[in-house]
């Protein structure tokens, strides 16, 4: 990442600190004990922005290839693969409201 970068992560990847990048991480609850007001309210700001990123990586994996084990050790297939799977759901995105709705029975009679 370029020195000043900000991250958003989540507690999956708590032991990940990259030099000179600033780490938005949600708070553990601790054991037995309760999470502060500012602790509960960053955890939701940092959720809200977080949401829009797990969306679309659940829009990419529409692609069953991604969901599936993968067995194909070609090298640099697996990002061929992701760029397909991406392009794929910029598409749809793109173009989801963009069809034009018939009548079908409007052919018909």
């Amino acid at each position: 990442f370029p020195p000043g970068s900000q991250l958003l992560q989540d507690t999956g990847f708590q032991g990940y600190r990259p030099e000179n990048v600033v780490i938005y991480q949600p708070k553990k609850k601790p054991r037995g004990g309760e999470l502060t007001l500012g602790d509960r309210f960053l955890n939701s700001v940092i959720a809200s922005a977080r949401i829009i990123v797990e969306n679309i990586i659940c829009g990419i994996k529409r692609c069953r290839i991604l969901k599936d084990t993968f067995r194909n050790h070609m090298s640099g297939f697996d990002d061929k693969v992701i760029e397909i799977a991406c392009g794929l759901h910029n598409f749809r995105v793109r173009y989801r409201h963009s069809v034009v709705s018939f009548n079908l029975f409007h052919f018909v009679s």
